[in-house]
């Protein structure tokens, strides 16, 4: 950190210091296809994003894949997904009476008009893992944590113990998600827990100093708590780690390992869900 200051303060000496105009010229990334999307338990629309990457400085919007050929698969049967604005969304929807099934891994595939890095077809799969039942939820409010106090939200429920499990949470406020961005989800294995009953534990923080991310007495919540892959699980903390969002519109950094083939960016994710409700007191 100490050698990241000197080294701005020693940039804005010499951009102070002298008047020759200095050019620095960015290196521009390839473009790649950019995949975001996830199926789930839940009977419902689930869509999948197909757009192009675009240069970290780049002013104008980022170019959607459109008129794609876009299905998924569960090694037995075909569920075809249909261009929400056909021609211009990028945006690709199941069936409303879709419902991904706990034990099948389910195959996206895509196929483009136009290739992009020489590529016209991509996949990617992951396997539906089933989850626990939540028994109940609760929010408790900790004023001795945090400069204007902390909420917890608490779960309890029984970890099954039958092999390592990853988790995915998302928390709902009066029916709006909450983490309704990657840096706001919260991910975690079963290691502390494993086989246990899960009493009481804290799954999410909420800041009370930020308003706009927090809840009151009389809010309901809701929260949602997901069986995932480990591949999604690592997918997701490395995202968070490397300070990027989705969708990676310039690209992520290399370390950060999706699972599109040829080259695309992004993750193709299905889980099953369990949800319990509180009223905050």
């Amino acid at each position: 950190m100490i050698n990241k200051i000197l080294f701005f303060v020693a940039l804005v000496f010499i951009a102070v210091s002298c008047t020759e105009e200095i050019v620095i010229e960015l290196d521009t990334t390839y473009t790649r296809l950019v995949v975001d999307g996830n199926i789930e338990s839940d009977t419902g629309i689930y869509r999948v994003t197909l757009t192009k990457s675009a240069d970290y400085f780049s002013n104008i919007a980022v170019p959607k894949v459109v008129n794609a050929n876009v299905f998924l698969s569960d090694g037995f049967n075909i569920f075809p997904l249909q261009e929400s604005e056909i021609g211009s969304s990028g945006i690709y929807e199941t069936h409303p009476g879709f419902a991904g099934e706990a034990g099948k891994t389910y195959t996206l595939h895509i196929e483009i008009p136009e290739a992009i890095a020489g590529k016209s077809v991509f996949e990617a799969s992951s396997a539906l893992k089933p989850v626990t039942r939540l028994d109940s939820v609760a929010a408790e409010f900790r004023p001795d944590m945090g400069r204007e106090g902390i909420w917890t939200i608490k779960l309890w429920a029984q970890e099954p113990g039958d092999e390592v499990n990853y988790y995915l949470f998302n928390l709902y406020r009066n029916g709006v998600l909450m983490t309704d961005t990657i840096t706001k989800k919260v991910v975690s294995d079963d290691k502390f827990y494993n086989g246990s009953y899960m009493t009481g534990v804290n799954v999410i923080y909420l800041n009370n100093a930020h308003k706009w991310e927090t809840i009151y007495p009389g809010d309901v919540i809701t929260l949602q708590m997901s069986g995932i892959t480990k591949e999604y699980f690592n997918f997701i903390d490395q995202v968070k780690r490397s300070g990027f969002s989705i969708p990676f519109f310039s690209g992520p950094p290399a370390n950060v390992q999706g699972n599109i083939s040829n080259g695309g960016i992004g993750f193709f994710s299905a889980y099953s869900n369990s949800f319990k409700s509180a009223v905050v007191k």
